[in-house]
């Protein structure tokens, strides 16, 4: 059944086009994945299908009576409100209905016979089945631990912008929307929740639609893709997997198409050229023909960021930790950390959120000082940090002032960017990250959360630094920008110390790991993160063997006892098999009489009252028959047996 319906949708902001006769259809159990570059329009789609923007033109229809719930990336939430609070507001709906059932069953119970009271109990029934069950009375804090927020009765405004994303994404979860649309719902969770969330995501009841740069997460949970480009939304069928297969062989069948365009072209052109004669009416439509062909716009190509960075000359030491520990709120992050960082190290920081990984970074940069032991940067170490809030980016600045670094720089278009033996110019450089001469310059306020974390990778991929420290690069970066910075790191001569949840990008960049495991302890583990998904769980294995008691000792041929002997029937226990077989069938038909009964319209409008009498009949002679037959294939096990 389809719950929401978008057809010929158009949306522009001034001259830029971001949706152009977009249709979509949305049903039960969809798994709807949106994909496109930063700025392509992907969270205005959203907030339009939501009802929170109008469309410029096209027509949206919903299901009359579908809830249709939105979590944008930055949510607003009271902020004197508390995470248990909030969250109780999505179970609204299921608290409504669960009064009224309990309400209208009441009334059946002292003897009303109305058969609309008994319809609206069903019809409540089925709804409390719908928002989930009828135990969900703690499901709000069950939620919220699930999701990483455990102080759940603190205010809401002394928390983290993650904290409150979370908050939001547990109040969408437990209001079991009809469609809940989700805007990187991945963003500011650890690994392990993210893992939780895609099991989750894949059998709750409704339908999804969400916006995700975790490649691993739409390709657990995605039925269907959506690739917006150029104002143009196209469906692939499948999870990202198969969008990926589908993408490459249709920008197979565009190239070979433009291919014959082109030679027909070029044929045409030389016809035309030799001076044929247009004389007659063949000509003129061969000419006409040629003209058309010529004037046909061949396919856009895509466009693809190009990200390119230069690492200056290393030395022997880049980054050294020995018997590092760090001290936090009276807190031990990390304990006795030693750490000696190569040419050419890519490691990934992996643990669950607050466990101290952003602060390995500030450790490593400086910017905090370590209890005990030393953090030792080489001479020639030139460390460049790529923070969460990308703090860096000055919000009145434009696009260009911010990489170039200078105030007023984009007016004069000065300023030159080194790449290795190269230099290019800034405008150059941008174009790289998909911001053309218009874009930059924007201000920086203006842009999306992928946006400016594009102008903050431009800004430090020119400095040259051989160590990056990246906090969550992947949050709010398109698929496509990420694929361009993981085969940037893959061959980056330099050392990057990475923190992310982005399991995809870990498989594609880390060469080893290191992983907080609690109490302080942060192990280095080589490989992948399915190299150290691997490991952990195979430590874990072990450890369950060890606490494990230990088996029995099998029994030998010598020592082994014979099974006991099966006991015979007495005399009346053989009486009571001849008859136990009647018993069971005359049970069996008061079981068929009670449930057709039951099943009888007419019983609700005559005898309402009587249905919950005969609902209780119908399970004990329900239970009379389990037992009968229980009794009767003991007894059957032990008819043969001998004195």
């Amino acid at each position: 059944m389809t719950i929401l319906s978008a057809r010929s949708i158009s949306k522009a902001y001034g001259p830029q086009t971001l949706l152009l006769d977009a249709s979509l259809t949305i049903t039960e159990g969809d798994r709807v994945g949106l994909l496109g570059t930063n700025g392509s329009g992907k969270s205005t789609l959203l907030r339009i299908l939501a009802g929170l923007e109008p469309a410029d033109g096209g027509v949206i229809d919903r299901r009359r009576g579908a809830r249709v719930e939105y979590l944008p990336q930055e949510p607003e939430l009271r902020t004197d409100a508390t995470p248990r609070a909030i969250v109780e507001e999505g179970l609204s709906e299921w608290h409504q209905a669960k009064a009224r059932h309990d309400a209208v069953t009441h009334e059946i119970d002292a003897g009303s016979t109305d058969l609309a009271k008994l319809e609206l109990q069903a019809s409540l029934s089925e709804r409390i089945e719908t928002l989930g069950g009828w135990q969900r009375d703690h499901v709000a804090a069950e939620m919220l631990q699930r999701l990483g927020v455990t102080d759940v009765d603190r205010p809401v405004g002394t928390m983290s912008g993650g904290e409150k994303r979370r908050v939001a994404l547990a109040r969408l979860l437990v209001s079991a929307p009809d469609l809940a649309i989700l805007d990187e719902p991945t963003n500011h969770l650890d690994t392990a929740t993210i893992e939780w969330l895609e099991g989750y995501l894949a059998e709750m009841p409704g339908a999804v639609l969400l916006v995700t740069h975790d490649r691993y997460v739409l390709d657990a949970v995605a039925t269907r893709v959506f690739e917006l480009d150029g104002a143009v939304l196209r469906e692939f069928r499948g999870n990202y997997t198969s969008y990926l297969e589908q993408k490459e062989t249709l920008l197979a069948h565009e190239a070979r198409a433009e291919s014959n365009r082109l030679n027909l072209v070029r044929r045409e052109r030389a016809w035309l050229m030799r001076g044929a004669r247009a004389r007659t009416t063949k000509q003129k439509a061969r000419i006409q023909r040629a003209e058309e062909v010529i004037a046909i716009e061949g396919p856009r190509e895509a466009q693809r960021v190009k990200l390119e960075a230069s690492a200056t000359r290393t030395g022997n030491t880049i980054l050294e930790l020995r018997h590092a520990s760090l001290d936090l709120g009276g807190r031990r992050l990390i304990s006795d950390l030693t750490l000696h960082m190569v040419s050419g190290d890519r490691i990934g920081v992996v643990g669950p959120n607050g466990i101290g990984k952003t602060s390995l970074l500030k450790l490593v940069s400086g910017e905090l000082e370590a209890a005990d032991g030393e953090v030792v940067r080489g001479t020639q170490t030139k460390l460049a940090y790529f923070d969460q809030a990308r703090a860096g980016l000055i919000d009145a600045w434009s696009i260009f002032d911010n990489v170039a670094e200078r105030e007023g720089s984009e007016r004069t278009g000065a300023g030159m960017v080194k790449m290795g033996d190269r230099v290019v110019e800034m405008r150059t450089y941008l174009e790289g990250f998909l911001f053309d001469a218009g874009k930059q310059r924007q201000k920086v306020s203006s842009l999306s959360g992928g946006e400016r974390a594009r102008v903050a990778l431009a800004k430090m991929l020119k400095t040259g630094a051989n160590l990056l420290l990246l906090d969550e690069p992947t949050n709010d970066l398109d698929v496509a920008t990420l694929s361009a910075l993981e085969e940037m790191l893959e061959g980056w001569p330099g050392c990057a110390l990475v923190v992310t949840h982005d399991r995809y990008f870990l498989n594609r960049v880390a060469n080893s790991l290191l992983a907080f495991e609690g109490n302080g302890s942060v192990v280095r583990y080589p490989g992948d993160y399915e190299d150290y998904r691997a490991r952990r769980e195979e430590n874990e294995r072990q450890a369950r063997s060890r606490s494990a008691p230990p088996p029995p000792p099998l029994p030998t041929a010598r020592t082994s006892a014979p099974p006991p002997r099966a006991k015979p029937l007495s005399y009346a226990e053989r009486l009571e098999l001849e008859t136990i077989l009647e018993l069971i069938a005359a049970a069996e038909e008061i079981v068929r009489s009670l449930q057709a009964r039951l099943a009888d319209p007419a019983l609700y409008a005559k005898a309402g009252a009587d249905a919950g009498r005969l609902q209780e009949e119908l399970a004990r002679a329900e239970a009379k028959v389990s037992s009968l037959t229980a009794r009767w294939e003991s007894l059957e096990a032990r008819k043969d047996a001998k004195r």
